[in-house]
Order: C-alpha cells, then structure tokens, then sequence
C-alpha cells in the first residue's frame, strides 16, 4: 500500500515516521528546511526514552510522487483551493483520502445518514467546491486524531503523548470495507491505535468539543490546556462554551451522553494547542473549521451561544489583526 502523509508537520511527520519505521513505503510533501532536513536525515521523532528514526521518500512537488493508494492530510484547514491543487497529482480513481484535521470536515454533509438533521450551508469549508470535485465520497475517510506533537528543528518532532497515538478513521457514509480494515491494521503495527468505530461524526464532535473551548481558550490567553485547572474562571468559561457545545453536538443527531468536559479538569494535558502554536508562528489559524463552522451549527439548530460568539469574536478579532485569518 503506497501511503502519503500531506504535510509532515508536527503530527504527519510523526505519523510518516511511525509507518515508515514499520517497513511501509511512505512519501511526503513538504517543503523548504524541512523537506532538506528529510531528504538528508530522514525524519526523527523523540518519544518519551524512545527515539523513532526513518527514512522517507520527500518532495515538495506532489507530481514527482505520483497517484498514491492512500493519502493521509494533516495540514490545517485553512486553504482548500491550495489543498485541493496539491493533492490533485497524489489522487488517483482509487485513492483514499483521509483527511485527519481538527473541526468541521468540509464534507460533513456527504454521506450523511437520512436519520440526522441537515447540516448547515458549509460552502465558506470549500469554497468553489475544488475538493468536493477531486475526490468522490466513496474516497473520502474523516480522521480524528489524539497525539499532541511539536516540531523542535526541521525534521525533528518531539510526540509528547508517546502511549496515546490513536486515530479514528470512518468513511463518510460509516461503511466499513477491506481497504479500510487494512489502513486500521497498518497503522496499528506502527504504533498508532485505530479502533473501529461505527460513526465518524461523534468521533469528530467528541473531539471538537475540547476544541472549540479550551483550544480557542488557549489561543486567546497564549496558555498551555493546564490553565483550566489552574484558573477557577477559566475552567467555569471552558466549561460553559463545552456545554454550548454538547447541546449543539445533540441537536444535529450525536449522542453525547460519554462526553463529560468535567473530566478534562482533572488532568488537562500539559501542552500548548496547535492553534496557538501556530498564532506565535505566524501562521493561518483555522478558525472556519474550529468556531465559525460549529457557530453555524448552533444557528441552523436555533441555540443560542453566547459564550461560543464571544470567544470566536476575539479570536477572529486577535486573527485578523495579526494578518492570520482573512
């Protein structure tokens, strides 16, 4: 199985190396010091006393790899036209695409059981529809990933959770078939637990709803996930934009009853959520897919959100003025 991982960043290169050290031949795209870094050393991954070493097929043009039996992406949702021209050379008539992003997948609606209400317009996830068009919905698998990963030098990432790589894979209908049976076995060999689950959109919004609280939290205050439990407010504030969430999550069809946000303030982990590294970075933050596209669920349910629209309003506000988001 020819697998690339699109964006070997903090949690692709982790992912790349896992697979690659497990005897997979796995490709890259990256670019600049970190695709010399890759092409020279290959990509190193320090994990707790472990250190994963391997070496990667890496270009930072998709045309040199070629069609691909299955592409993990693990860039932010923050640029579908760009995303959807790069991929276009990794994606073949039988290629599976698994996107393994944070948020509201730009293709929530397809596939989605006739059981469950109708999602909000979420054309603003793909705009002219250039992903949509790629890649067909019996390609399309949702990822939802649980690894907190940095990237300290150019192909080096430090995996600070090195006994919790999972990563929940579901086609966007939920039917489950071989291929997918043998990406969850792949992945299982190299270290990256991928249980079976029958509904890909709970996996997303179990996930989502630490995202769209605490993470936004984290962005805001430039704290690690601890600050919930080291600040009463906060925690109170964190508690109440999960609250709104879970009541958004219920109404479009997910069951929430396993979801207990309380249980997060016991042991937060001691890590600085992607969106905030990526504000110090100077990076794009993907706020479409973490807080406006949740907002709009809320909305089409008829909730009201008040402390969801006051945290997006700032971090849409810290954005913008930093040149981050559009």
């Amino acid at each position: 199985m020819r697998v690339n991982v699109f964006g070997a960043g903090a949690v692709g290169g982790n992912i790349a190396a896992r697979l690659a050290a497990a005897g997979n031949p796995i490709s890259v795209v990256a670019r600049g010091e970190s695709l010399a870094a890759m092409r020279r050393d290959g990509i190193l991954v320090h994990a707790g006393s472990n250190t994963i070493h391997a070496e990667v097929e890496a270009s930072d043009d998709p045309r040199d790899l070629g069609a691909q039996d299955v592409v993990i992406v693990t860039v932010k949702a923050t640029s579908p036209a760009r995303l959807a021209a790069s991929l276009a050379p990794l994606v073949g008539p039988d290629t599976d695409v698994v996107f393994a992003q944070n948020g509201i997948p730009w293709w929530y609606r397809m596939g989605l059981s006739a059981g469950r209400p109708a999602p909000p317009e979420l054309g603003f996830l793909d705009p002219g529809g250039e992903l949509e068009r790629l890649i067909a919905a019996e390609h399309i698998i949702g990822g939802v990933i649980y690894s907190s990963n940095e990237v300290t030098a150019p192909g080096v990432v430090v995996n600070e959770t090195p006994g919790r790589n999972i990563l929940h894979l579901g086609r966007a209908d939920d039917r489950s078939d071989e291929r997918l049976d043998a990406l969850r076995a792949m992945l299982e060999r190299a270290g990256i637990n991928a249980p079976r689950i029958d509904d890909i959109r709970q996996a997303i919004w179990g996930k989502l709803v630490v995202n769209m609280s605490l993470s936004v939290l984290c962005l805001l205050t430039g704290r690690k996930a601890t600050v919930v439990r080291e600040d009463e407010r906060l925690a109170d504030v964190f508690l109440a934009i999960a609250a709104e969430a879970l009541g958004i999550a219920a109404a479009h069809g997910i069951d929430t009853r396993g979801l207990d946000p309380r249980s997060f303030l016991v042991n937060p982990p001691d890590h600085l959520p992607s969106i905030r590294q990526d504000y110090d970075r100077g990076r794009a933050l993907e706020l479409d897919a973490l807080v406006l596209a949740p907002q709009a669920f809320g909305r089409a349910a008829g909730i009201e959100t008040p402390h969801l629209d006051t945290i997006a309003a700032l971090a849409v506000r810290m954005g913008t003025d930093h040149g981050l988001y559009p």
